[in-house]
C-alpha cells in the first residue's frame, strides 16, 4: 500500500506493451491515469497500491495511448481530459493551448500546452507549482523526439522549443523506453559531448538493473538530446559529412535532416 503525507502526489509508472510507460498520478487515495494505452496493467497497479481512479488525461490519438479508455470508463465514471484537435471521441473535457486543468480527485492543477508534431493536435501536461511535471506523450522522448506522422519539422521544432523552455527541474514523463537506441543515435551525432558520455553510462546501468530510465529532466535533455541540440556545430556537421545536409542550411532543415537519419538509423 502507498502511503503519502496528506497532499503529496507522487507518479507510478506503469509498463505496458513492448515498452511504452502509462502514468498514475497519485496521492495514496486517487489517482489520475495518463495516457492509458492498455486498461490490465492500469487497473492492476490500481488494485495492488489500493487507489481509486478519479479521471483520465490523453495527450494524441495513438491506439498505444488511448487503448484502454474504453474498459477504465466500464468500472469508473470519470471524466476524460484530451486534446481539443486530435479526434478522440471519448474525450468529455477538451482542452488546449494556455488552459489551466484541475485534475479531479487530486489537489493537483496541470497547464496545457498544445505541441504538434508527432500529431497535429497532441498537447502536454505541465505541472508549474511545486515538482515541476511534464507528460508529454510521444512528442520529446529521453534523448530523442517522436516521428512526425502528421506534422511539419517547423511544428516540431516549435514544439519541442516549449518544452525547452521549461524549467531545467521539470522531470520528463515521456511514453516510451526508448532511451538507450536514441542515446545511440546521439553519440554518433556527437561524440564530443561528455555529458551524453556519462549520460548513456548511467541510464545503461539503470536497464542493467531492470530500471526504468524515465523520467528524465528538461536540464538532461539540453546537455544530451540532439533534437534540442539541432544547431550544435558537432551535429550539424555531422549532419553534413554524412551527405544529409547542405552547407547554409537553415536549423529546421537540419531538424528534419536529422528526424530523416533517425527514422532509418
Amino acid at each position: 500500500m502507498t502511503i503519502l503525507p496528506r497532499g503529496d502526489l507522487a507518479v507510478l509508472a506503469v509498463p505496458a506493451f513492448k515498452d511504452n510507460y502509462l502514468w498514475l498520478i497519485h496521492d495514496g487515495v486517487h489517482a489520475a491515469a495518463v495516457d492509458p494505452g492498455d486498461a490490465a496493467p492500469i487497473l492492476d497497479a490500481l488494485q495492488s497500491h489500493r487507489l481509486t481512479l478519479t479521471a483520465i488525461l490523453l495527450t494524441h490519438h495513438h491506439a498505444d495511448h488511448i487503448g484502454g479508455v474504453g474498459e477504465l470508463l466500464e468500472r469508473f465514471q470519470v471524466p476524460v481530459i484530451g486534446p481539443r484537435n486530435d479526434g478522440i471521441p471519448a474525450v468529455t473535457q477538451p482542452v488546449g493551448e494556455g488552459e489551466r486543468v484541475q485534475v479531479p480527485g487530486l489537489d493537483l492543477e496541470l497547464d496545457v500546452l498544445e505541441v504538434p508534431g508527432h500529431t497535429l493536435g497532441h498537447i502536454a501536461y505541465v505541472r508549474s507549482t511545486g515538482m515541476h511535471w511534464a507528460f508529454c506523450g510521444d512528442t520529446l522522448f529521453a534523448g530523442g523526439c517522436g516521428r512526425l506522422f502528421e506534422g511539419t519539422p517547423e511544428q516540431m521544432t516549435s514544439s519541442l522549443g516549449k518544452l525547452a523552455a521549461l524549467p531545467e527541474d521539470t522531470q520528463v514523463f515521456c511514453a516510451h523506453e526508448y532511451t538507450l537506441s536514441n542515446l545511440r543515435f546521439a553519440e554518433a551525432l556527437e561524440p564530443g559531448n561528455a555529458a551524453l558520455q556519462l549520460r548513456i553510462e548511467i541510464e545503461a546501468a539503470k536497464r542493467t538493473a531492470g530500471l526504468p530510465t524515465v523520467p528524465s529532466s528538461i536540464g538532461l535533455e539540453k546537455a544530451t538530446n540532439p533534437f534540442l541540440r539541432y544547431q550544435e556545430r558537432e551535429i550539424v556537421e555531422s549532419l553534413q559529412h554524412a551527405g544529409r545536409l547542405q552547407a547554409g542550411a537553415t536549423p529546421v532543415q537540419a531538424f528534419a535532416a536529422l528526424r530523416e537519419w533517425k527514422n532509418v538509423f
